[in-house]
């Protein structure tokens, strides 16, 4: 139940409103004086206050609620306030409105108006207090990661990112090949590294090949190895990839690009460990652990006949999907810091506003990109929005500020795992704003 603490000298104001909030659920305690009050929220935790404005007989000046209101905002900043003063001051009244206080009401009070007002705090106060508690849970579960596992130096802090890290780290103990998928530049060999810290083959070599650099015609030369004379410039023997990978893993970033006559080799050497060089009938035995990545979508290349099904589920035995960085947005600060070293200038709280609203089509790579040009061009003691040269448009709001349609409300439902007031304080949203929404677009409540 709800506790509403209230700081007033008069009895009658105490009782009164301890009837009308017991009608609704609402628990409250009363102290008689300032020093009672701050005694009080020292000892118990509190949802709410509601404090007047005068104590001592005969003052009207509100000069000792301000004081207590100061005292309370200094010592429990995110605990709202309500004021509550027969003598009403415009002056005052707007001065403590900016400093934090929740609102301003004068004796006697509107019931309807009051109720309102004390519902609407304590669901942002419970909404916050979830939001804090997700915020620990998450903080423990990172903690708990970085202390079982090697993480690789990876910089993340959004629960989108912890998902499929932890899925790395738990994938990591089987020799299984892994398929990582995401948009270029979000990180996928990042995750590739971890797999291998986390591996049996931890301590063989991380090999990786992007296919999509490559010439279509020397794929298969950088995979397998190739004799002298395979092909033209092949002047002496070289090993591949694979041989080079024995022992450890080989990372195989854009494996759409493989040609189908590399995809049948390749799946030869994942059923075998077999293969043979180019120019060369001798075969080779490896031990490799493949973890493949792309940012293509293999299953319309299965269809139209450009990537074989049986590679596809060969590769796919656990799928690691890892998202954009702009549906990871608790991300964007960290590795912006992490990009700056502790010798770099600081980011202003407008520049930080910028990077979180900015849509990263470019991903970590850009991001990175843009932190290295800043640290360059900035001038002053911190970078600026201006050094970051982001585009104008298009921007994303922060925190979610413009109206969620339907799909963004049934992701941070999703992502919620269901739970509304999580849900709401990713939308930006009170429980009850997200429950007219929910009606609004026919996604059912429970």
């Amino acid at each position: 139940m709800p506790q509403i603490l209230i700081i007033d000298d008069n009895a009658a104001v105490a009782t009164a409103l301890d009837v009308l909030f017991s009608l609704h659920d609402i628990e409250t305690r009363h102290a008689c004086s300032p020093e009672q009050g701050l005694a009080m929220l020292a000892e118990q935790e509190f949802d709410l206050v509601i404090q007047d404005m005068n104590f001592t007989a005969d003052t009207t000046s509100g000069e000792e609620g301000q004081v207590l209101f100061r005292q309370i905002r200094d010592s429990w900043p995110d605990l709202p306030v309500i004021l509550l003063t027969a003598w009403t001051h415009l002056d005052s009244a707007v001065e403590l409105v900016k400093a934090g206080a929740a609102d301003y009401l004068a004796k006697p009070w509107d019931d309807g108006r009051l109720l309102t007002t004390v519902n609407n705090l304590l669901e942002l106060a419970e909404t916050r207090r979830e939001l804090s508690r997700r915020r620990q849970r998450e903080l423990q579960q990172r903690q708990s990661l970085h202390e079982r596992y090697d993480l690789a130096g990876v910089v993340f802090a959004d629960p989108a990112s912890e998902r499929v890290i932890s899925l790395a780290c738990q994938v990591a103990r089987s020799d299984l090949p892994v398929l990582i998928t995401g948009p270029n530049g979000a990180g996928k060999e990042k995750i590739a590294e971890i797999i291998q810290a986390n591996s049996g083959k931890r301590g063989g070599a991380f090999v990786a090949l992007n296919c999509g650099a490559i010439p279509a015609e020397l794929i298969e030369a950088e995979l397998f190895g190739a004799e002298a004379g395979a092909y033209t410039g092949a002047n002496k023997a070289r090993e591949g990839k694979f041989e080079a990978a024995d022992g450890g893993t080989l990372f195989l970033d854009e494996i759409g690009n493989l040609s189908l006559a590399g995809q049948m080799k390749l799946l030869r050497v994942l059923e075998t460990g077999r293969f043979e060089r180019l120019g060369s009938n001798r075969e080779r035995q490896v031990k490799v652990r493949v973890v493949s990545a792309t940012n293509a979508d293999l299953p319309a290349m299965i269809r139209d006949g450009s990537f074989r099904e049986d590679l596809y589920y060969r590769l796919n035995t656990v799928e690691l999907a890892l998202p954009a960085l702009a549906e990871r947005r608790e991300d964007i600060l960290p590795l912006a810091r992490h990009f700056l070293g502790d010798e770099g200038k600081p980011l202003s709280p407008q520049a930080a506003q910028a990077l979180q609203r900015h849509t990263w089509p470019g991903n970590v790579r850009e991001l990175r990109n843009v932190i290295q040009r800043a640290c360059l061009l900035a001038q002053g003691p911190r970078i600026e929005v201006a050094d970051l040269n982001l585009p104008r448009a298009p921007q994303r709001p922060i925190a979610q500020a413009d109206e969620p349609d339907r799909a963004r409300i049934i992701g941070a439902l999703e992502r919620a795992g269901g739970v509304i007031a999580q849900a709401a304080a990713d939308l930006g949203l009170s429980r009850q704003a997200l429950y007219r929404r929910m009606d609004r677009h026919g996604i059912p409540r429970e």
